[in-house]
């Protein structure tokens, strides 16, 4: 039975997209100054974003891309989630939706970036096909299918149980799937894809250790 959600607003995540944030570890370094990654920012066509996710970036497919670090680029130990859907779910200690005003005009602004969409209201099945997209552009990517698929569960994320996509390069994870929006921004969810250092979490567990796979997760996509 599909679960509800008050909204969705995202952009195709695009091959471009991917291959640009999977070789930002391995790219020129940029030092942790301002006016040096400014300068890197407006060469890629980039932007700074602080209206959706404080200190963030706003790439030129117009993806929301957070990093750990100050500089994203050339630092193999950064942190990097691009973020190309946000979902409002329906909060179950809300039923009054007293945070539906605000929470609704957060997401027009999701809505509003170049080329993003909306739907109002949806289901987990939308948001489901929005990230089976993007697991295509991976897989393609990549060359190879996602290692786990695994449902998320209450403790990585609010809202409906979604579907998490696991790969790993030979440095890094990437993991496909809803992540906490972890800003001043309540009760909303990032569809986002990251990539982070391998270094983050043991060895991937197992396919049928469902409790090991949430933990090292959560261990490379919790803030």
């Amino acid at each position: 039975m599909p679960f509800p959600i008050h909204a969705l607003a995202h952009r195709p995540l695009t091959a471009g997209a991917v291959a640009e944030l999977v070789s930002l570890a391995a790219a020129s370094h940029v030092a942790d100054d301002f006016d040096a990654v400014e300068d890197e920012v407006r060469r890629r066509g980039w932007s700074w974003e602080d209206s959706l996710v404080c200190e963030s970036f706003r790439t030129a497919d117009q993806h929301v891309l957070c990093c750990d670090s100050a500089s994203p680029f050339g630092d193999p130990d950064a942190r990097t989630f691009l973020v190309f859907g946000e979902v409002y779910p329906v909060n179950p200690h809300d039923e009054n939706m007293a945070n539906g005003p605000w929470l609704y005009g957060l997401m027009e602004r999701w809505q509003e970036l170049p080329g993003w969409s909306g739907r109002r209201p949806g289901t987990d099945e939308d948001c489901e096909a929005v990230l089976a997209q993007a697991a295509q552009v991976v897989t393609s990517h990549l060359g190879a299918p996602p290692e786990r698929t695994i449902s998320s569960s209450a403790a990585l994320v609010a809202g409906p149980a979604l579907t998490h996509r696991v790969w790993r390069t030979l440095t890094h994870a990437l993991i496909l799937g809803p992540a906490a929006d972890n800003g001043p921004y309540g009760y909303l969810t990032h569809l986002q894809l990251s990539c982070t250092p391998l270094s983050c979490g043991p060895d991937l567990p197992s396919a049928d250790d469902e409790d090991g796979l949430a933990d090292w997760m959560a261990a490379h996509i919790d803030w």
